[in-house]
């Protein structure tokens, strides 16, 4: 799994690349076929913004978060994207059971 992480009006630091990568690399536990993760954090005055887009196979899933702490954005952004993964988790073993089940005779 490819993690992009950029600063938008900000410099990412080392501490906060650990954490973004700490929180998202949870992510894979959940779903196996993530392809690529691409995080934007952005400064706008008082608004801390987190922005994630997942790469997944057959789709993409996006995300953001805004606080007033950028720790709270990411942690916010992460509750999002997880889920987001476990629904489309869900969809795509859902499809394949009923797949299964119209091959059956």
């Amino acid at each position: 799994m490819q993690t992009i992480l950029t600063g938008h009006h900000m410099e990412i630091t080392q501490p906060l690349r650990d954490y973004v990568n700490d929180k998202l690399g949870r992510v894979g536990r959940h779903f196996d076929h993530v392809t690529s993760i691409h995080v934007i954090l952005s400064v706008e005055k008082l608004r801390q913004k987190a922005e994630a887009t997942i790469h997944v196979a057959g789709n993409d899933i996006f995300a953001d978060a805004v606080d007033e702490d950028m720790y709270a954005a990411i942690d916010a952004l992460t509750d999002k994207i997880d889920r987001q993964l476990k629904k489309h988790k869900e969809k795509v073993t859902a499809k394949h059971r009923n797949e299964k089940a119209r091959e059956r005779p």
